[in-house]
């Protein structure tokens, strides 16, 4: 992506502009009249453990971010003197995927816990909420603002 910003300059300048303004609209839609938190329990259908999997599964495998982090962090941690590439690579990338399913495993099993102590504390929903409307909007101004840093 470096690469291609270099060569199209006006293609960074676009994606931080639309970057900026999707920031903002999350930020109107957290705070505007009316909003609610995204914590805020609301009742869902049943769904099977199977289709939960299935969905979790698919949401893992089509992340974008996934490919983008393979291929832009983990590369610079692996030296060739070292040993194969693949195995430095499957290493590195299994690593990674132990840590992020520790941490949804965690983030899983707390979440229903989560949810009933904000359900009980109206008043953090509200702080939350205002928070992360004031922080999207903040990140959105400061796209917005900061100059462009040449190569």
């Amino acid at each position: 992506l470096s690469a291609l910003f270099l060569a199209v300059p006006l293609g960074y300048e676009v994606l931080r502009f639309a970057g900026a303004v999707y920031l903002g609209w999350m930020a109107w839609q957290t705070l505007r009249p009316g909003a609610r938190s995204p914590f805020e329990p609301t009742p869902m259908a049943a769904e099977s453990d199977r289709r939960l999997f299935v969905m979790g599964v698919m949401t893992s495998i089509l992340n974008p971010k996934v490919a983008i982090f393979y291929l832009s962090v983990l590369p610079q941690f692996i030296v060739p003197g070292r040993g194969s590439v693949l195995g430095q690579s499957l290493v590195f990338g299994m690593t990674q995927v132990l840590i992020g399913a520790t941490v949804n495993l965690l983030v899983a099993l707390c979440a229903a816990q989560i949810a009933v102590w904000f359900a009980r504390n109206r008043f953090w929903l509200s702080v939350q909420r205002y928070v992360m409307g004031f922080v999207l909007g903040a990140l959105a101004l400061r796209l917005l603002v900061q100059p462009r840093h040449s190569a």
